[in-house]
């Protein structure tokens, strides 16, 4: 069984290097937060639309519920059966988004993670880096033509997006050994050739 995350500022590419990364490893399963389940897809349908006004304390709370439900009803029942586990965000999104962002105390974030996951831990998490300013046009960009109105976060100026970018990089510094940072800037078969490398020398030997 292997844990992967991806991670990155908005319009970072994960999501799509999230697909490529399925179409090469056998019986992935592939997940996402917020979301993953019916009761965290409702939770994230709040925290991502722009029309909410939500209290940073409580935004925390709903990430975990929603984490949660997804951490015993998708991601351990799929480690269990052996499968390689793809996830769209995890508990570091906590820490670069609620911790460095919003600027909520840290220790406390990391026990309500270990908390709300029961202590788990990916095997390996890559961090999809670029400018705050790039990632933030190409997310608005999208969101703009998309069919569900999830761009609550990119509505933040830039200030946080910078915060929460330094945040990643700062938890891949304090622990290389399980952060990968993959330059995001490229086309997306050149950020797929960096990040297979990766994967390949890291966890599917």
């Amino acid at each position: 069984m292997v844990f992967i995350t991806l991670e990155g500022i908005e319009g970072s590419g994960k999501t799509t290097q999230l697909r490529k990364l399925a179409e090469r490893i056998p019986n992935a399963l592939v997940t996402k937060e917020p979301g993953g389940t019916p009761t965290a897809d409702r939770i994230r349908a709040i925290l991502l639309d722009t029309r909410e006004k939500i209290d940073p304390v409580a935004e925390l709370f709903l990430f975990a519920a929603s984490r949660r439900q997804h951490v015993m009803e998708v991601i351990k029942p799929a480690l269990a059966e052996g499968r390689v586990v793809l996830c769209d965000r995890f508990t570091d999104a906590t820490l670069a988004y609620q911790g460095f962002g919003r600027l909520l105390d840290l220790d406390r974030l990391r026990w309500l993670n270990e908390w709300a996951t029961d202590a788990l831990h990916p095997d390996l998490t890559l961090i999809f880096d670029l400018p705050e300013e790039v990632g933030v046009a190409r997310a608005r960009s999208r969101n703009s033509s998309a069919p569900v109105d999830e761009g609550r976060f990119e509505l933040e100026d830039l200030r946080f997006h910078r915060r929460v970018r330094e945040g990643y990089l700062a938890l891949a510094t304090a622990e290389p050994q399980r952060y990968a940072v993959i330059e995001a800037n490229g086309t997306p078969d050149e950020v797929f050739n960096r990040s297979w490398d990766v994967v390949r020398q890291r966890v599917l030997k």
